[in-house]
């Protein structure tokens, strides 16, 4: 059975992840306040609504806690992403991923209880690059003007450990959308999937680590 998403906020950030959803064969909910956005992106996914995500009553209307993960891209309003991210989380949804503007804005996303946080202008640099990708890079999808989509083979140090062994969120700040295990792909795998060896990880990453790699 396909897993289901649904990505609230189709700004660059948004429709990319939307985009590179539907390449991995899932079922994708897109919704955005704006008529003319959802009318580009209709064709693309499973299902596009027109919504504003601080109602309720909308999120409701489709069934949002059926959803394997919510992500919320909201990128002009830090209200509109606290408080539909507050809304998810009341109505039940088991795992809501949140794009931060800022670090006080993320603070406030783990406080009323985002399951993740991206920080697309937070400056992670470096350390990932030279400890994490370097040479095993195989891929690097530019998803927005600060945030990279990074495909590459897992490092040795990896194998037969868990993602939350690994915890590559605390220690890089990066998040694992999945891993490529030969011919099958484990969209947004649990905290205790195990890395093998040959697997592909394909994370979202600051640019500043793409930069750095081309």
């Amino acid at each position: 059975m396909k897993k289901e998403f649904a990505v609230i906020g189709l700004g660059r950030f948004g429709s990319s992840i939307v985009k590179e959803l539907q390449k991995l064969n899932v079922n994708v909910l897109a919704i955005d306040k704006d008529e003319a956005v959802i009318n580009e992106y209709k064709d693309l996914v499973t299902e596009a609504v027109i919504g504003n995500t601080m109602d309720e009553n909308v999120l409701k209307s489709v069934g949002i806690t059926n959803f394997d993960h919510v992500i919320v891209a909201i990128g002009e309003s830090i209200q509109g992403s606290i408080l539909t991210t507050l809304i998810l989380k009341d109505l039940g949804c088991e795992k809501v991923t949140v794009k931060a503007q800022n670090d006080y804005h993320g603070r406030v996303l783990e406080k009323i209880g985002a399951d993740a946080v991206i920080h697309p202008e937070r400056d992670i640099g470096r350390l990932l690059a030279h400890r994490l990708v370097s040479t095993h890079t195989l891929d690097i999808l530019e998803i927005s003007d600060n945030h990279s989509i990074v495909e590459f083979k897992a490092v040795e140090a990896f194998t037969n450990r868990t993602l939350d062994e690994l915890d590559f969120r605390n220690k890089f700040g990066v998040s694992v959308l999945a891993i490529k295990r030969h011919e099958h792909i484990i969209v947004s795998p649990d905290s205790h999937t195990p890395i093998l060896e040959d697997d592909i990880l394909i994370l979202i990453a600051s640019d500043e680590i793409s930069h750095t790699l081309k």
